[in-house]
């Protein structure tokens, strides 16, 4: 991903490493709760004048709420749904691979799941062998509607 900041309603802006550090303080705070570490990306078309893609960073403690942290990247053209789709795919990819660089061996790397907006409902449908297949393939559990909040739900709210 570039090198655009991450948002937080909570902590504001920060970098990668800064999300690294609200994270761990947050499951610090109660440490015998399971976590759940999770990127998911989402887009929506801008009046024909290019695409907004919102990747968000989510710590769910399971039972219990999270955090989260996102960011916006603007693509100038206009993209036809699979390009989207495709898009948001890759761009929850390079985050989750940068992700576990900087979170290095922190427990909850383990957990981490990529969600994609996609689902049997809808036009997306006939896409999720090929998105799923590609995110497997890349080393990472993933899920798609209705249980990929991360996508159709955290990132969706800010873009």
């Amino acid at each position: 991903m570039d090198d655009q900041m991450f948002q937080s309603q909570t902590y504001g802006n920060l970098d990668l490493c800064g999300v690294r550090e609200k994270a761990l303080e947050f499951i610090n705070k109660f440490p015998d709760f399971p976590y759940q570490l999770i990127i998911g990306t989402d887009s929506q078309p801008k009046n024909g004048s290019g695409v907004d893609f919102v990747t968000a960073i989510v710590i769910h403690r399971i039972g219990m709420g999270g955090v989260y942290f996102w960011k916006r990247i603007v693509e100038s053209k206009s993209l036809v749904l699979r390009d989207r789709i495709y898009t948001e795919a890759t761009l929850s990819l390079t985050c989750a691979q940068e992700v576990l660089k900087v979170f290095k061996k922190d427990p909850v790397c383990k957990t981490l799941e990529i969600h994609v907006d996609i689902g049997q409902n809808g036009e997306t449908r006939e896409m999720i062998a090929e998105i799923v297949g590609m995110i497997r393939g890349s080393g990472f559990k993933v899920k798609t509607k209705p249980e990929s909040y991360g996508a159709s739900k955290v990132a969706d709210r800010h873009t």
